[in-house]
């Protein structure tokens, strides 16, 4: 059995979400509010990060990179067509290159943002640094993440899915960010039209629908969010 520890607004958590129901793994889930730092999770991740992965009584596998590998070499081989990692190295290394950009460089820069100022800091205590969002900090999100979309588009525009001519990790790694800040209305679906047909294909997929249930408390999402044909 897998456990995963997990925050449902994490966009590296719901990656994580995503790729273990496109592989078939049935999990646990532990819900964890990362400011907390809970002994129960630094015990198992010491860097204190969500997601993190155990399967019955093995080690903790932390992060979305190495837990994104470890599907792959335990289940991707057995699932054929469905692998979400390609078979050549370059198609590998492209992968690679675009779940980093999206749990990474779009979290660092925009996504990550959104989730704190909007959503997080509306439940921590104000011990914790919760309280109202930091204008500053959604200013930069928001100037941020058309320089992002546009490069997504470019990619989506010129090839059948985000890393190539199939389905990868990559679209479900985007996915998972895009979702968190179209939950909040703050994607401009109408201003990049290949972007907006991307997302829709990854969001019919049955991996996205528990996702797309869920909410903030006292925070309803925007209509784009849960609409197949937004």
């Amino acid at each position: 059995m897998l456990t995963l520890y997990h925050h449902p607004f994490s966009p590296s958590s719901r990656f994580i979400r995503l790729i273990l129901s496109e592989y078939g793994a049935a999990f646990e889930e532990r819900h964890i509010n990362p400011w907390e730092r809970p002994q129960e999770l630094l015990i198992l991740n010491a860097a204190g990060t969500i997601p993190v992965m155990v399967e019955n009584e093995g080690p903790a596998i932390c992060g979305p990179g190495p837990i994104m590998e470890y599907l792959d070499e335990t289940r991707g081989y057995a699932i054929g067509d469905r692998r979400l990692m390609p078979d050549h190295p370059d198609a590998r290394a492209e992968t690679r290159r675009l779940v980093d950009w999206a749990l990474a460089k779009f979290d660092v820069e925009v996504v990550g943002h959104l989730v704190r100022e909007r959503i997080y800091k509306q439940i921590m205590p104000k011990s914790a640094g919760g309280g109202e969002p930091d204008s500053a900090a959604l200013r930069v999100a928001r100037a941020n993440i058309d320089h992002h979309l546009k490069y997504f588009h470019y990619l989506v525009a010129s090839r059948r899915w985000l890393a190539g001519d199939r389905i990868s990790f990559a679209d479900f790694a985007l996915a998972a960010a895009l979702s968190c800040a179209d939950y909040l209305g703050e994607v401009k679906w109408n201003n990049e039209e290949d972007i907006k047909n991307w997302y829709a294909r990854v969001k019919s997929r049955p991996s996205m629908r528990p996702l797309l249930g869920e909410k903030v408390l006292g925070m309803p999402p925007a209509s784009t969010y849960a609409d197949l044909d937004f």
